[in-house]
């Protein structure tokens, strides 16, 4: 157990935090549950940079942090997304996101993951590279639940939400190209010789 998964575990234990804590906030329009959702939400947003860094500077990369790091990241996010979808009782202030832009991040999601144990099953092994616009589309959801929650100026909510949709899509539509790739390079793929 090294350092940098157990900042993630920190991380995967404020989620649940941040959820609570925002229901709250819908249910009683307390402002000091916004306030607490907020800062487990920003908290365990910067200590993704925070168990990467140690990570990378300590050589402390396991096959663990590999699985519970970009967990931690769907997790967090998907509970935002979702949260800042719903519609919140009058008087708070919260301006939803649309919910076509929830279902496109979820569909992303739920694609990859069901890809990855295609890939996984036949391949044995599945491969994810990272591409920038899955980071830019990661950092533009962040930016979209957090401005959501802080009530800023929601005039500026469909660009964030646009750009956060369609960064999610095209980073899909690579993923799911970086597969289809995996699986045609796979002997299994192939068509069975006849006998």
């Amino acid at each position: 157990m090294t350092t940098a998964n157990k900042v993630t575990i920190v991380r995967i234990l404020m989620i649940p935090v941040f959820i609570v804590q925002i229901l709250y906030y819908y249910k009683t329009g307390n402002e000091v549950h916004r306030f607490l959702g907020l800062l487990c939400f920003a908290v365990a947003a910067i200590l993704d940079g925070v168990d990467g860094y140690i990570a990378r500077r300590y050589n402390q990369r396991s096959e663990l942090g590999a699985i519970l790091d970009p967990l931690a990241d769907k997790l967090l996010l998907i509970s935002g997304i979702v949260l800042v979808s719903l519609h919140s009782p009058p008087g708070l202030r919260i301006v939803p996101i649309p919910l076509w832009v929830t279902a496109t991040i979820l569909s992303r999601d739920a694609l990859l993951l069901i890809g990855m144990v295609v890939i996984q099953m036949i391949c044995g092994r599945a491969t994810a590279r990272p591409r920038i616009t899955g980071k830019v589309a990661t950092v533009l959801q962040m930016i979209m639940v957090l401005w959501t929650l802080l009530r800023w100026d929601a005039r500026w909510l469909p660009w964030w939400t646009t750009s956060a949709a369609v960064c999610t899509g095209m980073s899909g539509v690579m993923y799911v190209w970086d597969g289809m790739r995996q699986l045609s390079a796979s002997p299994k793929s192939l068509p069975e010789a006849k006998q």
